[in-house]
């Protein structure tokens, strides 16, 4: 049976969360070309969907994806546009692992037909649902609230000089969203007792970067988690519960912010 592309859930609130990179499936014809270290699918954002576990009860929509970023990054533009100039990184349809592993053993890469199929088939239907519940949500209440939920180990040399902080809010330095909005957002992350940057390594991704428009008062928010935070140490990738039951309140707490600033500066006119 094939896995769902995404699992969806509408809310009230003007709010979408995403979760683009939390996907665990890879097609077997592509998983039989994969390296042998790329099977545990290590650059997942391990189970960041299920720290978000409040956000039905804040009326926020959904969106879940179900494939692995190793088959498409739903977070890079069509054009495959390096977001960070002079930096290492990975691309639409990777051909490295975070580290720089190569992904495809000799000869088994992807190649131009492939790469096509791929972005028709998994990165449209995502990106044409965040499109319509953006829509929707600005058509019911005035304006759209997005949030693209992410995270990645502390340490990646390849990546990144050092140890990243725990919370790294991007409004892509400011062209996202509102600046009223990102720095209450910033505050509640300053003020939680975990280390905080905004528009520090990670800006926000294409969705962060494409979507956020607030002349359009569209209004777009990237947190990129350090995995120290809520993952338990170890190979397997498994939550820490006492870790989770820390950070669970300051993720609802920066999201409630969210809401709440838009809500105060749109009632506000």
């Amino acid at each position: 049976m094939t896995a769902p592309i995404f699992t969806f859930r509408e809310g009230t609130a003007p709010l979408l969360i995403s979760f683009p990179h939390v996907g665990i499936q890879v097609p077997g014809d592509i998983a039989s070309r994969l390296v042998p270290e790329a099977h545990g699918l290590l650059d997942t954002d391990w189970h960041v969907d299920l720290l978000y576990d409040f956000a039905g009860e804040l009326g926020a929509s959904t969106l879940v994806a179900g494939y692995s970023r190793y088959v498409v990054d739903l977070n890079r533009p069509v054009n495959d546009a390096n977001l960070y100039p002079g930096q290492a990184g990975t691309g639409l349809i990777p051909d490295v692992m975070f580290d720089g592993t190569p992904l495809y053993l000799p000869g088994q890469g992807p190649d131009d037909t492939e790469k096509a199929v791929r972005v028709d088939t998994y990165w449209q239907p995502y990106h044409a649902q965040l499109r319509a519940e953006l829509a929707r949500l600005k058509a019911r209440h005035g304006y759209a609230l997005l949030w693209d939920a992410h995270s990645i180990a502390a340490e990646v040399p390849r990546l990144f000089d050092g140890r990243l902080p725990d919370l790294n809010l991007g409004s892509n330095a400011g062209a996202s969203c509102a600046g009223g909005f990102a720095d209450a957002v910033f505050r509640v992350a300053q003020a939680s007792g975990y280390s905080a940057v905004l528009n520090g390594r990670f800006k926000g991704g294409h969705i962060t970067r494409h979507y956020g428009q607030p002349a359009a008062h569209v209004h777009a928010l990237q947190l990129e988690l350090s995995q120290d935070t809520h993952l338990a140490p170890g190979l397997v990738p498994a939550l820490d519960e006492g870790r989770c039951s820390r950070l669970r309140p300051v993720l609802r707490q920066m999201i409630a912010t969210f809401l709440s600033s838009a809500a105060a500066h749109y009632a506000a006119g």
